[in-house]
C-alpha cells in the first residue's frame, strides 16, 4: 500500500473527499515528526508507540579491508506496535 492507496482508504472510511483525507494524513505525519524532533514519545492507543532511541558511537570493521572504523552515534526512530495491532496481524 502506498500513500495514495492509504488516502483512498481514509477517504472512504471517514466519508470525506480525498483532498481532505490527504491533508489529514499529512498533518498526522507532520505532528508525529515534530513531536519526535522535540524528544517526545508518540503513543497511539491500540496502534503503537513511536520513540527516539540513542545509538552510541561504536567500533566497527570494514568488511573489505578489515580495518577498524569509528561508527558515529546517532538517533534512530523506534516503533513498538500495540497489542491490538499485533493481534490483528497474527
Amino acid at each position: 500500500m502506498n500513500k495514495a492507496d492509504l488516502i483512498s482508504r481514509i477517504a472512504s472510511g471517514a466519508d470525506i473527499p480525498k483532498a481532505e483525507a490527504g491533508k489529514a494524513l499529512d498533518a498526522l505525519v507532520e505532528a508525529i515528526t515534530e513531536a519526535l524532533k522535540g524528544g517526545d514519545k508518540v503513543t497511539l492507543v491500540n496502534f503503537g508507540t513511536f520513540a527516539i532511541n540513542e545509538r552510541p558511537a561504536r567500533q566497527g570493521r570494514n568488511p573489505r579491508t578489515g580495518d577498524s572504523i569509528e561508527i558515529a552515534a546517532k538517533k534512530v526512530i523506534k516503533f513498538k506496535p500495540g497489542k491490538t495491532l499485533t493481534d490483528a496481524v497474527e
